[in-house]
């Protein structure tokens, strides 16, 4: 089975391209996803990370305080580290997991969502990967959508490779400041491409 690798900067489109391979017959794991499920309440990591952090960093109802540890972990690089030490294998067990099954079920090809794909290493246990980027005006405009402030946006894309650095290293890169229609258009077009490099 190929494994096939999504990443790209923040904002930048990898969830709408994930969906967009996921409609069109790939299975799909979102490392985000996962990043959730592994520090649910009572999860090993989630004690852990109360651990580390003092019980404060999670609520009344036992959930983590996402946007106080997300403040806290983007502001000192030392948290981060060690935010990531406690997250990072457990995710990559679980994506693993998820890829092995899909190949014990006979798929030709499976894709998996990792924003640090590269800071992580993750690239040499994949067969190809997959860069979604777009201008860097149009990322800080999606992101300020979301509620962000330019000083998160900074603090948050200075933890990540340069998408330009990412794009370089991956094998092929959609864009995606078109249309959502020019962005599918590129997807078919590498779908296209990689089952008849199969056949």
């Amino acid at each position: 089975m190929e494994r096939i690798g999504l990443t790209g900067g923040l904002g930048m489109g990898k969830t709408t391209v994930a969906r967009m391979f996921h409609l069109r017959g790939v299975p799909v794991v979102d490392t985000d996803e996962l990043a959730r499920k592994v520090v649910e309440p009572g999860q090993p990591a989630w004690q852990e990370i109360v651990a580390a952090f003092g019980p404060g960093i999670a609520d009344e109802t036992g959930r983590l305080r996402r946007a106080e540890l997300g403040r806290i972990v983007f502001s000192d690089p030392g948290a981060r580290r060690t935010l990531e030490s406690i997250t990072h294998p457990r995710i990559r067990q679980l994506w693993h997991e998820q890829m092995t099954a899909w190949e014990q079920a006979g798929m030709e090809r499976a894709l998996v969502v990792i924003p640090l794909l590269y800071e992580t290493g993750a690239e040499r246990e994949l067969d190809r990967v997959v860069c979604v980027a777009c201008t860097r005006a149009s990322q800080y405009e999606r992101l300020r959508q979301r509620g962000w402030s330019d000083r998160e946006i900074e603090a948050r894309c200075a933890a990540q490779w340069p998408v330009e650095e990412k794009m370089a290293r991956a094998d092929h890169v959609v864009w995606t400041e078109g249309t959502l229609l020019a962005t599918e258009a590129q997807v078919d077009r590498l779908l296209e491409r990689w089952c008849r490099k199969a056949g």
